[in-house]
């Protein structure tokens, strides 16, 4: 069987990191399927998903950390074709990805205990995300 729901995020712009854990649990929970993966996947080129222990250090260190891998810069040729401020933005979105993928077990997500989904936004303007949330098994 396979269930797919959206969920939109509203995010406050660059280095904004999201909990979206249990809106990822009350999906799984909600479609039935007790074993199995949920995949999630932000749609757009300029926001990432991933897993870490979502505390105030850590949210604040990964956007950092990005920020010093691959900072704004107006030699990329993304900014000398575009001119928007947000070429370090695709890269760092493009660096952690667009999707995660969970196993489910008893119906619920399988994270550890200090471990949570997030949405990193890397656009330099507060947007609107949409998360297609896709969960396979039986």
């Amino acid at each position: 069987m396979t269930v797919q729901k959206s969920i939109a995020a509203e995010t406050s712009g660059h280095g904004d990191m999201q909990d979206i854990t249990g809106q990822i649990a009350e999906l799984v929970s909600a479609s039935g399927i007790r074993t199995g993966i949920a995949n999630v996947f932000v749609v757009g080129s300029t926001a990432a998903v991933g897993a870490i222990e979502l505390e105030p250090g850590l949210a604040h260190d990964l956007p950092a950390l990005f920020d010093r891998l691959v900072p704004p810069s107006r030699s990329y040729g993304h900014e000398q074709a575009w001119h928007d401020g947000n070429g370090h933005s695709h890269l760092q979105a493009t660096w952690l990805g667009p999707s995660l993928s969970v196993p489910v077990h008893n119906g619920a997500p399988v994270l550890g205990t200090w471990q949570q989904i997030f949405l990193l936004e890397c656009d330099v303007r507060p947007r609107r995300r949409n998360l297609i949330v896709t969960v396979v098994g039986e």
